[in-house]
């Protein structure tokens, strides 16, 4: 077992009633698929209570098949939304509640001032009392770059919601660097098994980022390997919240 696995499964379980306290949330996903994979689990709890949830795309999810013929990059997009669009619903978040960025895929920059300032609108308007963002030092560029966006236009704020950081390739490719340091991060897991099925469920509309997919003309696309799936299969999910000066 990775150091990584060990760490994020050994921290301390939340029960499923304690994503309650979240409140009306903001989940900001860098590629579709990332808020079913961190968490859908949390997104379907939340609205089973019927508590407001809307997600942020950050990229346009193109580079996962760039060699694919059949499926140009404006297909790949429109592809991936959908399928963005199908697990939000079976996750219970209105279609409404997306909104799509649409940054190149592998290239976000996190000093995009544009996206800073409808990140910035967008939180405005719906004052969330959580915002989700992949966990700061999640070994993909674009995932950190997300993390660092939300982090600008939550400065600009003149109240700072609730935040907290889910995992999603730290799972797999976490160097001992890259994992939290105690005086850091508060790290727990919630429990998420009555609503797993949902989770799976949801994944499943990530089609064409899952073995046998829609797209099979690309011979070096993406795909999320069973290994890494297994991770998302798990009855929790890991969150880690930033320690406030006081708490460090």
């Amino acid at each position: 077992m990775s150091s990584a696995v060990s760490f994020f499964t050994d921290l301390p379980l939340r029960p499923a009633k304690a994503a309650l306290a979240f409140g009306p949330t903001l989940v900001v996903a860098p590629h579709p698929d990332d808020e079913t994979l961190g968490c859908g689990g949390l997104i379907a709890l939340l609205r089973q209570a019927a508590v407001p949830v809307w997600v942020v795309l950050v990229s346009d999810g193109t580079m996962s098949h760039p060699g694919s013929q059949r499926f140009p990059a404006a297909a790949r997009q429109a592809l991936r939304e959908a399928e963005l669009r199908t697990a939000l619903a079976r996750l219970g978040v209105a279609d409404t509640a997306l909104t799509c960025l649409r940054l190149p895929d592998g290239r976000v920059s996190s000093q995009d001032t544009a996206a800073i300032e409808r990140l910035r609108q967008l939180l405005l308007a719906t004052r969330p009392v959580t915002v989700l963002t992949p966990w700061r030092r999640d070994p993909h560029p674009d995932h950190r770059a997300t993390t660092a966006l939300v982090q600008h236009a939550l400065a600009q704020l003149p109240t700072t919601p609730r935040v907290l950081e889910y995992v999603v390739w730290a799972w797999e490719r976490a160097a001992p660097a890259d994992l939290p340091q105690l005086d850091e991060m508060q790290g727990w897991r919630l429990d998420i098994h009555s609503v797993l099925n949902q989770k799976q469920h949801a994944l499943a509309a990530h089609a064409s980022q899952l073995p046998g997919g829609p797209i099979d003309d690309d011979p070096t696309g993406f795909y999320l390997a069973p290994s890494m799936l297994a991770h998302f299969a798990q009855p929790f999910e890991t969150y880690l919240e930033p320690l406030s000066p006081a708490e460090a």
